[in-house]
């Protein structure tokens, strides 16, 4: 305790410009100041929900599109923003102002959580925990870097991590139970977003995932969402992204994030980050829209690691997190008065958060390390003086013996001493409904990205040209055989490795597969059925388009029936490709790694981009049959079905039956020999007139096995906490839960 108390009257007396708060002349230009002497009071109770006199009435209307909610008027305190503090914009004459929300309270207490192996010293990433946050309000967690906010507001929310173990207790309402599904919406810190919709689409794509009930009911839950977020003038504005050289701005699009989440209508709202990635003006534009949320009734809990002083002002409460442990938790005036009895008061022409942080940073201690022995203009570095490890013993010591922590404890008393209105879980759209509008807006995706599958048909086709003029030309003679089958083999194997075109696309609807399905507004099942069928027809346009102009130039047999045997052929093998593509970008996560597994490239990373692809292609043609007989290859690692390349062999050993099937050829004047007997010696193929149709059955079992394999492998990766039952699970009637 002396070291303590010697550090704390060093760091007192080093701050320059630091005062205590009764000695401090209160400055207008500062939002975080009141009135003399009101950093004196403890925490009050006005603002506490009362349920005898509280009337909340939660009705789900048919469909879930709104929510009626009679709340009693908050406290002047509480429903207008701080004062000096800046308000929200004024609403033009006629506009349209969205609904009230019904807030919950919610509470946890003792809340500790461990991850084996997060930290080298400690497996308890948050150390008891206790706070709460009410209706109306925003309660902000803040502290450095790796402090634990993010795991915090995840246990809160009841989001960890199937690794992670959680001690303690959540009320919402006064109640301990799991918040039901519609009740709360989560924000993660990086939510991937449709670039090639418009905010208005995508919003309403997204209250067709999660409502049920018609289409037409949707719409009044978009606007009021669009309403809520202040992106009225961004509505019909394309999200944008990588393909687009102009889209949204950083903090509208993560307002567009935080109004997905609001299409439900929740009671309560957690946010991780909500200023990640945000300059200072979009910071304080995204701050004021959220108070303006919060003032519509809904409880706003969120994480933040640094804002400025006008930021702060907006702040309804604020949880003081390092290392894990709670330094305060209070209101934020409190806060201020807080760190002044512990003696590091905030100084005057300093932000209280970049004050809070830089008390409670470790990080600090290398720059002290840095500074010791330099000074300034004004001496030496007065503000670098505090050793944070002291300082973090003195606030939380302070805590726990001030008058704030028992405040604390008698509002958390208070709030779970009696049960309020429970929760209502609200009805899911049908996995057909959701197949639906993945499939339709997988289309409208496709339709609009020419880099899905626009850009590789013209690639396709000017592949095939190349292929089918080199070609040209060859007639019907025994002669023309071999380089038939070349041509075959060539058009077979080089067009499939197009297919690799395909990796940024499926790629960003993986993570907007786990974005959504976090939120519990998809699943692995349906997003599987959806991108395959929205796939088919574009799979489908590119198959028949290049496979009429390769038939042709090449000259192969002219009826009709060959012709769309052909088509369904190399239809199949691109659909097995997609599979693979799929599969592979599945394991990865990563176009890089991705890429380089799809084309087989060396370990040197020298090799130049031509010659892995090469090497990917001397390793298809060798176990493709063209030149090895498909008999002769090794069993085990070439010939299996589902290898990396043995579905060509299949593919262009129907492809050759269904040519040379039924086929003659003069041998002399006299002789004659069939078609099998003419390739058998290239090829190995069977004379049975089934067998065509027999490889292209395991083309199709080869493609359906590679999704199959797809969902085991995101169902474990990013829906390991969502049952099969939850995915297949259809409308609910609205259910009280437990």
């Amino acid at each position: 305790m002396e070291e303590i108390q010697s550090q704390s009257d060093n760091y007192r007396s080093s701050s320059s410009s630091a005062s205590s708060p009764a000695s401090r002349v209160p400055s207008s230009n500062f939002f975080y100041l009141r009135k003399p002497g009101s950093l004196r009071q403890p925490i009050s109770f006005e603002d506490s929900p009362d349920w005898e006199d509280t009337d909340i009435d939660v009705r789900v209307d048919d469909g879930g599109d709104s929510i009626n909610a009679a709340t009693t008027p908050a406290s002047p305190s509480l429903s207008k923003l701080h004062s000096r503090s800046l308000p929200s914009p004024p609403l033009p004459e006629g506009a349209v102002v969205a609904r009230k929300i019904a807030g919950a309270s919610i509470v946890w207490k003792d809340l500790t959580v461990t991850i084996k192996g997060k930290r080298k010293y400690s497996d308890k990433v948050v150390k008891s925990s206790t706070g709460y946050a009410l209706p109306g309000t925003m309660t902000v967690i803040m502290g450095p870097p790796k402090s634990g906010k993010s795991t915090l507001l995840r246990a809160i929310a009841g989001r960890l991590h199937h690794s992670a173990k959680m001690y303690g207790e959540v009320f919402v309402n006064g109640a301990k139970l799991q918040m039901p599904y519609g009740s709360y919406g989560f924000v993660e810190r990086e939510t991937t977003l449709i670039g090639s919709l418009t905010v208005r689409e995508y919003l309403y794509y997204s209250a067709l995932l999660q409502l049920p009930g018609f289409f037409c009911q949707k719409k009044s839950v978009v606007e009021d969402a669009i309403i809520a977020m202040s992106l009225s003038d961004y509505a019909n504005k394309l999200i944008g992204g990588h393909c687009y050289m102009k889209g949204l701005p950083s903090g509208e699009r993560r307002r567009v994030s935080i109004a997905r989440e609001l299409v439900m209508r929740p009671h309560i709202l957690f946010i991780d980050e909500p200023l990640y990635h945000l300059d200072s003006v979009s910071a304080l534009l995204m701050m004021v829209t959220l108070k303006k949320l919060a003032s519509m009734g809904c409880t706003l809990l969120f994480t933040i690691c640094q804002s400025s002083t006008e930021v702060f002002g907006l702040f309804d409460r604020i949880c003081l997190l390092s290392n894990g442990n709670t330094l305060f938790f209070g209101e934020t005036l409190a806060c201020l008065q807080h760190f002044s009895n512990a003696g590091f008061p905030c100084p005057i022409m300093q932000s209280p958060s970049d004050h809070f942080l830089r008390a409670i940073n470790t990080d600090f201690d290398r720059i002290i390390a840095m500074c010791k022995n330099w000074q300034d203009d004004n001496g030496d570095f007065s503000s670098v003086n505090m050793d944070t490890a002291v300082a973090i013993r003195t606030l939380e010591a302070t805590y726990k013996s001030s008058a704030d922590a028992a405040a604390v404890e008698t509002m958390i008393l208070r709030l779970t001493e009696k049960e309020g209105p429970l929760l209502k879980t609200k009805g899911m759209a049908g996995s057909a409904t959701r197949i639906a509008v993945l499939t339709w807006r997988s289309l409208l995706i496709m339709s609009r990205e020419w880099k899905y599958y626009w850009l590789r048909l013209i690639l396709y086709m000017l592949l095939t040209l190349c292929i089918g003029t080199v070609f040209s030309g060859l007639g019907h003679s025994l002669s023309s055989v071999v380089t038939r089958v070349a041509a075959i083999f060539v058009f077979i194997s080089f067009t499939a490795l197009l297919s690799i075109a395909g990796v940024p696309a499926l790629m960003k609807e993986i993570k907007t597969c786990a974005s959504e399905e976090s939120n519990q507004h998809s699943g692995v099942l349906v997003f599987l059925f959806g991108q395959l069928l929205s796939s088919i027809p574009f799979l489908f346009l590119i198959s028949i388009s290049s496979s009429l102009v390769f038939y042709f130039l090449v000259g192969l047999r002219d009826e009709f029936s060959l012709l769309m045997y052909f088509v369904l052929n190399f239809f199949m093998c691109l659909l097995v490709n997609e599979g693979l593509v799929l599969a592979v970008v599945s394991i990865w996560k990563d176009v890089f790694w991705s890429v380089l597994t799809l084309v087989s490239i060396q370990p040197s990373p020298s090799v130049v981009l031509q010659s892995r692809i090469m090497a990917y292609q001397v390793i298809m043609m060798l176990s493709a049959g063209y030149f090895r007989i498909r008999s002769a290859l090794p069993g085990p690692v070439w010939t299996y079905p589902i290898s990396y390349v043995a579905f060509h062999t299949y593919s262009i050993q129907g492809l050759l039956e269904n040519e040379y099937l039924g086929t003659t050829f003069a041998v002399g004047q006299v002789r004659t020999i069939s078609g099998i007997q003419a390739i058998r010696s290239a090829y190995d193929i069977s004379p049975d007139s089934n067998s065509k149709w027999e490889n292209l059955l395991v083309l199709f079992l080869m493609a359906v096995g590679y999704r199959v394999f797809v969902f085991v492998l995101l169902f474990f990766r990013i829906g390991k906490s969502t049952s099969v039952h939850k995915i297949f699970r259809c409308n609910q009637d609205t259910k009280t839960a437990r």
